[in-house]
């Protein structure tokens, strides 16, 4: 009865829609909540205070040490946009730029790539108040905005989902479209090369290397999924499309977005490690497919994740993704980069051309035609060789044939009202 009192009297306390716009969950834990709250307040006003001191006089963001370390800290919700735009270099582009943004807004139009765009606007966080239509003002226009001009600027990803997300995330926190815009292009042109592009082999082969940082650093678990036949895509898909938005709570996204902006993306590997590090004994009394599949999705909820101050400085403390696999995937990426653009497929700003290629897709399998012939193939074979590389980089010769050729099937938790990231590619026709 006392207990029930006290979550009682925390639901009370505790609003029921947060300050990102977002309803809490019918089976939110108040109480829980509101007591990792109240030592993270104080930890908020003391960082806020130190970057107060270190954003003081309003010039640009110099990447440094210290920088680092605080960003690690967690930046705060009043200076997020400003640092995220500083250390990615999106404030460079968009100073560089200027009007580019509305221009692309203006310009011609593509009824395949506003249809695709369209068709996610109300599948796009449904539990967020912010969003719905009826809203004042309603953040779907602003989502729509950014995604068209955002395909407009980069004709070889177009619209992906699961971009979609990423976009409305970004326009909670910067609250400014060009913001969110240079931002988005931040990601999916540099940060996360060939991630969103219709082959996606920046995703498969990232996926396969956390694969061999699995089995390198917790080889019952990669045991247990090779036992059952079972791909990392179909368990881990969502984190890398979605970089984990609607797999962890909203400020935890935040925390490792602080890191994948001035980092890169080796903070996915190690916020992936930690989750099945920190759950590995769960996981391991899987016996089925069906069960693999539900431990993932029951690793990404509770208080190890809600608390997301000792999260990170766990993802940061341990496991430590291996540098030599992290070369490995850079060096793979390059290889793969080069193969396009030997087959005519990069343009001078390294974004992918469409002018004698379409897309089609079978089931959720996105395809890529081209009228050179043979260039899917030749650019998905340079990334399986790659992948096997990374196999011998780890002094293993058992190299699984297509398995990083495999397009990542849908995660098999996803239950949310939207089909699913990455199943639907519309690229921009030029």
């Amino acid at each position: 009865m006392e207990s029930a009192g006290r979550a009682q009297a925390a639901r009370d306390r505790v609003p029921r829609i947060d300050e990102y716009g977002f309803e809490r969950p019918e089976d939110f834990d108040y109480a829980a909540y509101e007591e990792f709250f109240s030592a993270y307040l104080a930890i908020l006003t003391r960082r806020a205070i130190k970057w107060s001191r270190l954003l003081k006089g309003g010039g640009g963001i110099q990447k440094s040490m210290t920088l680092k370390r605080y960003i690690r800290k967690g930046v705060p919700l009043e200076h997020r946009a400003r640092v995220w735009m500083g250390v990615s270099g999106a404030q460079a582009q968009m100073d560089q730029n200027p009007g580019y943004y509305r221009h692309l807004l203006q310009g011609e139009r593509d009824d395949s790539l506003e249809e695709a765009i369209r068709t996610d606007m109300n599948r796009t966080f449904p539990d967020n108040v912010r969003f719905r239509k009826g809203s004042d003002p309603c953040l779907q226009r602003t989502l729509y905005n950014v995604l068209l001009a955002y395909g407009h600027h980069n004709r070889g990803v177009g619209y992906c989902q699961g971009m979609n997300f990423i976009a409305g995330y970004l326009i909670l926190v910067t609250r400014s479209e060009e913001e969110s815009f240079w931002l988005l292009d931040a990601l999916v042109g540099r940060i996360l090369p060939d991630y969103y592009s219709p082959s996606m082999l920046g995703l498969k082969t990232d996926q396969e290397v956390l694969g061999e940082l699995v089995r390198t650093k917790l080889p019952a678990v990669a045991a247990l999924m090779d036992s059952h036949g079972l791909l990392w895509t179909l368990v881990v898909s969502r984190w890398f499309i979605c970089l984990f938005v609607d797999v962890l709570p909203v400020e935890t996204v935040l925390r490792v977005w602080d890191c994948l902006f001035n980092e890169g993306s080796k903070i996915i590997f190690r916020v992936a490690l930690t989750l099945i590090k920190q759950h590995q004994a769960l996981i391991l009394e899987a016996t089925s497919v069906p069960d693999i599949c539900e431990k993932f999705k029951e690793i990404t909820g509770g208080s190890f994740v809600t608390e997301c101050h000792t999260f990170m400085q766990s993802a940061h403390r341990r496991p430590r993704p291996a540098s030599e696999l992290l070369r490995a995937v850079r060096t793979n990426r390059a290889h793969t980069r080069r193969a396009k653009a030997k087959s005519g497929l990069l343009c001078s700003n390294g974004h992918r051309q469409q002018s004698e290629e379409g897309t089609h897709r079978t089931g959720e399998t996105v395809q890529t035609t081209s009228a050179k012939g043979s260039t899917s193939r030749h650019t998905e074979a340079t990334a399986q060789q790659g992948a096997k590389e990374l196999h011998l980089k780890m002094g293993r010769a058992d190299f699984p044939g297509g398995a990083v050729v495999e397009s990542p099937p849908a995660s098999a938790g996803d239950t949310g009202s939207s089909p699913g990231p990455g199943r639907s590619h519309v690229p921009r026709s030029s």
